[in-house]
């Protein structure tokens, strides 16, 4: 079994290795696995531009995909994901604008192919569109781009935008607020792949003469719409695929010359990394940030000294949204997960930052930032109580679908702002936000599961059977719990109603830990060092130090094998798995430094 010694040694190196990572200007970039559904966009993206001048990019993308293919030659969302169909057709595609010029290019698409056939796929057919319509079934955000892509890049052939459906550019132009009542076949967030892939099928495709008529003139106006969400830095939403696949189709319809797609495709090769592969966005910088923080605990003071620390909430303060979004039309206060201009506000980055810069801050200091900030997840909770990621709504699509760890992140940013400013709040203001943690208490009240569980939104597991994270999503909102309950502004009646959900939380992940004392995303569930940590941090008390040393001992072991491998658990727009170089570290220093605080 590890031993204190062991741990404290740990946890210098793991701090000093986060500290070495902190940027000048005060944050922490991480590093987001390369996609090789990123770089087949990008790749074809930049081949309609103009193949000559981008040949050096174009090289560089083939061979990262050339040399990434899966030995039963499928992709994944990583290269560390089994094959999945949907990234797989449109590296296909991509390869094919030069397979007939390269033997190895070729050579590389036929083992695609072959992967293909197994799932009943032949790419020279109409089974391209009716697999991916299938899979997708309502939701053309992602299923029409990629059969657009696909047809664009000749597959399966002549005649391929004849099974593509017509995205309905045309409604964009309605205001935003009647965007959810429109009941669009693609989310709001996708409106720039709704306006350039809709307009390129209504080029590429047959219809009746009155649609022609009103798409026709819809064209200029969308087109604008296009203009004024674009961030300066020429990424929609900083997401290569997003913004890839607005370039290629905007160029095939005969826009290759606005200024979205020169400005697109600068930011696409801008972003390419020096092994050819590209990410799907361009980092989380806010997100590790803020984990990064909150890791070192009680040891903030003995890795990161004053000026450090100024320094780190200067940068959030900094990127706090001070405007109505040009993107969404969100209202100031929010943070987004990046630094970078496309970053949008969300319901997780702004709790985490509210609870950064408090303990980065004395109170006082940061005061203003952290009530704006509460302001703003005022207007985000939903009428369940819950808080969704981008948007209030309905809950009918995951941008605006309330979810527990969100929920309990928020919770005890709320928690904390009443610990923290208990005595400065007017009675108006505390009022309100106790209101908003009651109703969050009660989503989290009502979404425990049966066997004391809940599920995240954004995080998942691709080892288990639904992809879903119960592990992760229980963790995170156990340790929210946990520390909402040491707060002395909590009167015994709450306290009464979040004990026994975390001791049902505690009951559940104690008992899905594996034998080798590691946990995986469940029960019976190969384990990682970020779920492992991750439940570490939730059940640690002295009641389950056992447990916890046995999970410590596990990435202990794991750690000296493989050194600090990131694990695929993270899911993108669209279901797109990620994962992150600052996850295992972050969630394995928070581990340690909570056990320390027992022992």
């Amino acid at each position: 079994m590890i031993q204190k010694n062991d741990l404290q040694k740990r946890l210098n190196e793991l701090g000093r290795g986060l500290v070495s990572g902190l940027r000048p200007e005060g944050y922490w970039e991480g590093r987001l696995s390369s996609s090789a559904l990123g770089v087949a966009v990008a790749v074809a993206a930049l081949h309609f531009d103009n193949p000559q001048a981008n040949r050096f990019e174009i090289g560089r993308g083939l061979n990262w995909l050339k040399a990434n293919i899966n030995s039963d030659g499928s992709f994944g969302d990583t290269p560390e994901s089994p094959g999945n169909v949907s990234t797989s057709l449109l590296v296909y595609a991509a390869l094919n604008l030069y397979a007939k010029s390269d033997k190895t290019v070729r050579n590389t698409q036929q083992q695609i192919e072959g992967y293909l056939h197994t799932c009943g796929i032949d790419v020279k057919s109409a089974q391209v569109a009716e697999f991916i319509l299938a899979h997708y079934q309502k939701d053309y955000t992602f299923s029409v781009p990629i059969l657009a892509m696909c047809g664009l890049c000749g597959v399966p052939g002549e005649g391929a935008f004849s099974h593509i459906p017509q995205l309905p550019f045309e409604l964009s132009l309605m205001p935003r607020p009647f965007y959810r009542l429109l009941n669009l076949s693609v989310v709001s967030y996708a409106i720039p792949a709704l306006v350039a892939v809709g307009i390129v099928i209504f080029r590429k495709k047959k219809s009746n003469f009155l649609w022609r008529t009103v798409r026709r003139f819809s064209i200029p106006k969308a087109l604008r719409i296009l203009h004024r969400m674009l961030p300066e830095s020429g990424g929609y939403l900083e997401a290569i695929p997003l913004t890839a696949f607005v370039a290629l189709s905007l160029i095939n319809a005969g826009y290759g010359e606005t200024a979205v797609v020169k400005k697109g495709i600068r930011f696409l090769k801008q972003t390419q990394r020096e092994d050819g592969g590209w990410p799907i966005d361009v980092d989380l910088s806010t997100w590790v940030t803020t984990l990064s923080v909150k890791a070192f605990r009680s040891n903030l003071d003995g890795f990161l000294h004053t000026d450090l620390q100024d320094k780190i909430a200067n940068h959030l303060r900094l990127i706090q949204n001070d405007r109505v979004h040009p993107f969404n039309g969100t209202k100031p206060g929010g943070w987004g997960w990046t630094n970078n201009p496309g970053s949008v506000p969300d319901g997780d980055d702004t709790p985490g930052v509210i609870l950064a810069l408090l303990k980065l801050e004395p109170a006082g200091k940061v005061k203003n930032e952290v009530l704006n900030g509460c302001r703003w997840l005022f207007r985000l909770q939903n009428n369940d109580g819950g808080f969704p990621t981008f948007s209030r709504g309905w809950g009918k699509l995951p941008f605006d679908q309330s979810c527990a760890d969100l929920t309990g992140h928020n919770l005890l940013a709320f928690s904390t702002v009443l610990e923290m400013y208990q005595n400065e709040l007017s009675g108006r203001q505390k009022k309100r936000v106790q209101k908003a943690f009651d109703k969050a208490l009660h989503y989290l009240e009502k979404h425990q599961h049966s066997d004391g569980s809940w599920l995240p939104l954004w995080f998942g597991n691709q080892m288990t059977p639904d992809h879903t994270n119960p592990v992760y999503g229980t963790a995170r909102v156990l340790t929210y719990l946990k520390d909402t309950m040491a707060h002395t502004w909590l009167p015994e009646t709450l306290a009464k109603r979040l004990t026994p959900m975390a001791d049902n939380g505690t009951t559940y992940l104690v008992s899905v830990q594996n034998q080798d004392g590691s946990w995986g995303g469940n029960e019976n569930t190969a384990g990682s060092i970020e779920e492992t940590a991750l439940a570490v941090s939730a059940i640690a008390s002295v009641e389950n130090l056992e447990a916890c040393k046995k999970g410590l001992a596990w990435i202990d072991k794991y750690y000296r094998e493989n050194g600090m491998k990131a694990a695929p658990i993270g899911l993108y727009f669209a279901s797109l798995w990620y994962d992150e170089k600052l996850y295992p570290t972050t969630a394995y220093l928070e581990a340690i430094s909570r056990v320390l605080e027992l022992v």
